[in-house]
């Protein structure tokens, strides 16, 4: 980590979040004439949202654009886009340049991930999935959605389970480590797992809990048997 930490200074580890196959995206395009607007917005019909015509002008219901496998989405008029480990900005400044032909003025495209979720298991207090809405978290922050480490957690062997390329990649991470800020896993991509592992207290506490069980079992059986026996006998 002292290697890592000459290399990047003092400055921190930027993140933006890239687009994924299977990411879901929400994309706006607004201008000075909302209907000319209009056919660039993939937007929920009328009869399905039991709002009027004017209504759906001025507010639109936005339906997402799902990304397909090879990192494409099908727009409105301008047909298939590469969007595939752009950011939500590099995405929009397309769009824009796109709808130039088509509008009399630079519109407003606006992009958003609407699956950005992380999960957190192991030993913290409150595991599960939570959704980040700003497209931005770090390893403390998502422990702090999680409610903090428990007490048996191990601070300094956390583990990431990142899938890359369709094949699952294993990061391990130490939150002890101040240099931690200038790590490049520093901040968690979407459908990341921080897993935390229990320390050797737990584990020890688990495995006498095995034992006392299976011994609790052999005792009743043994019990069982002897009445059985008693019975037989008589």
């Amino acid at each position: 980590m002292q290697k890592l930490n000459e290399e990047f200074r003092d400055t921190l580890i930027e993140y933006d979040a890239r687009i994924m196959p299977k990411d879901l995206l929400t994309i706006s395009v607004s201008c000075s004439e909302p209907e000319a607007a209009l056919p660039f917005n993939l937007v929920v019909p009328a009869s399905q949202t039991g709002i009027n015509s004017t209504n759906l002008v001025s507010q639109p219901t936005l339906q997402n654009y799902l990304v397909n496998n090879q990192g494409e989405i099908v727009f409105p008029v301008l047909g298939t886009l590469k969007v595939g480990g752009m950011t939500t900005q590099e995405t929009s400044e397309l769009i824009v340049g796109k709808l130039e032909r088509y509008l009399k003025e630079r519109p407003i495209v606006t992009v958003r991930l609407v699956n950005y979720k992380i999960s957190v298991i192991g030993e913290v207090s409150r595991p599960g999935v939570y959704t980040v809405n700003n497209e931005q978290v770090n390893v403390f922050e998502a422990v702090a959605m999680a409610g903090d480490l428990t007490i048996y957690g191990k601070r300094d062997n956390v583990r990431i389970i990142r899938t890359v390329d369709g094949k699952q990649k294993l990061i391990t991470i130490n939150l002890n480590d101040e240099n931690i800020i200038y790590s490049p896993d520093f901040y968690l991509r979407q459908n990341d797992i921080l897993y935390v592992e229990p320390n050797k207290a737990k584990k020890q506490s688990a495995n006498i809990g095995s034992s006392t069980n299976l011994l609790i079992s052999i005792t009743s059986i043994l019990i069982s048997l002897a009445g059985l026996m008693v019975n037989i006998l008589r």
